[in-house]
């Protein structure tokens, strides 16, 4: 069956759109969604997929078509037509990745001022933030601004240091708020309305909760993949987070910064709880605050050690290798492939 070009072409068009749309959707690529910002993020990821894997799906299928239908013919020696220039075709491929690039830009931005990005509330106030970008009217020509030259505007728009309330919430203070301190290597959490002080960071499911983070040495970031969120801790400089988990659980917190020799081992977890086991989990804890200082800080410092106890080359690598299919039957398979991997698979 003959069947015309226009109809194969919209047939085509349906069929990429339809398994973009999917695949889109069925990737995943990303961690368990465990926060509301997280959900926000995972929609512009799966537009980016979506639209990836379609152009994708597009190129590699013209270049395939084009293979099989131009290939050359038996005996054919002859240089094929000389086509020079085609101003149509040079602007739709220009269009159209100009128009996904801002698409995609507009939605991130949307995105990121719907997690709080630009919350003017996160650098007001706070001794050596400057202001970097998103500056108005005569400002907007200067890059960097003297903190004491700056002039505070309360609904002034400007690059915040991390991220802060979500507009909803803007001018609300935060059901929660913890101080967080990374220090080479393990991250301490301390709870300013109760004189808590923890190795782990334990939050309330469906409470709007703000994290003060600071560095006592050198840079670190702190990130939460299940949250997907991180920022960087900065030693002399004020930063925050503010978020909703939604989700309850036990996710982990990673220094994502290279930060020292152990940058590996400075880990801890998030523990999302209900709202009675957070509660009942404060006052264990408030309860252990009468204990004397020495022995609050040998809990703290048996808690740290629990938490980024140094492993061996084969537990540190284990889950890695567990995730991208490797079993002792595929390495084996490898050896003799070549001299250098077959020494290290024999060592």
């Amino acid at each position: 069956m003959n069947i015309p070009t226009s109809i194969a072409t919209m047939l085509a068009g349906i069929l990429i759109t339809l398994l973009s749309l999917w695949y889109g959707q069925n990737h995943g690529l990303m961690p368990i969604a465990a926060s509301d910002e997280a959900t926000l993020v995972d929609g512009l990821f799966n537009t980016m997929m979506t639209v990836g894997f379609g152009l994708f799906l597009l190129v590699e299928g013209t270049i395939l078509i084009a293979v099989i239908k131009f290939r050359r013919k038996p005996d054919d020696e002859t240089d094929g037509p000389h086509i020079e220039g085609n101003i149509p075709l040079e602007i739709v491929w220009t269009a159209i990745p100009a128009v996904i690039v801002l698409m995609i830009s507009v939605y991130s931005f949307d995105v990121y001022g719907q997690m709080g990005g630009f919350d003017p509330e996160a650098a007001e106030g706070m001794p050596g933030v400057t202001q970097v970008a998103m500056l108005g009217g005569d400002e907007m020509s200067a890059p960097l601004i003297d903190p004491s030259q700056a002039h505070p505007k309360p609904h002034h728009h400007m690059m915040a240091v991390g991220v802060g309330a979500s507009p909803d919430r803007a001018g609300q203070p935060p059901d929660l708020t913890v101080d967080v301190m990374g220090l080479q290597y393990a991250w301490i959490f301390s709870y300013p309305e109760s004189g808590i002080v923890s190795g782990e960071l334990h939050v309330p499911q469906g409470k709007d909760v703000r994290l003060n983070i600071k560095a006592q040495d050198v840079l670190h970031a702190f990130w939460l993949p299940e949250f997907r969120l991180k920022q960087d801790a900065i030693p002399g400089e004020d930063t925050e987070i503010r978020f909703t988990p939604r989700r309850v659980g036990d996710y982990p917190i990673v220094c994502a910064e290279l930060c020292g020799a152990y940058h590996g081992s400075m880990v801890s977890r998030i523990f999302v709880h209900s709202e009675e086991e957070y509660d009942a989990w404060l006052g264990q804890q408030v309860a252990m605050q009468s204990a004397s200082p020495d022995t609050l800080a040998q809990r703290l410092d048996e808690q740290i050690l629990a938490l980024t106890t140094p492993l061996s080359d084969e537990e540190f690598l284990a889950p890695y290798a567990h995730e991208v299919g490797l079993t002792a039957a595929s390495l084996e398979s490898l050896k003799g492939a070549t001299p250098v991997l077959n020494e290290l698979l024999s060592s």
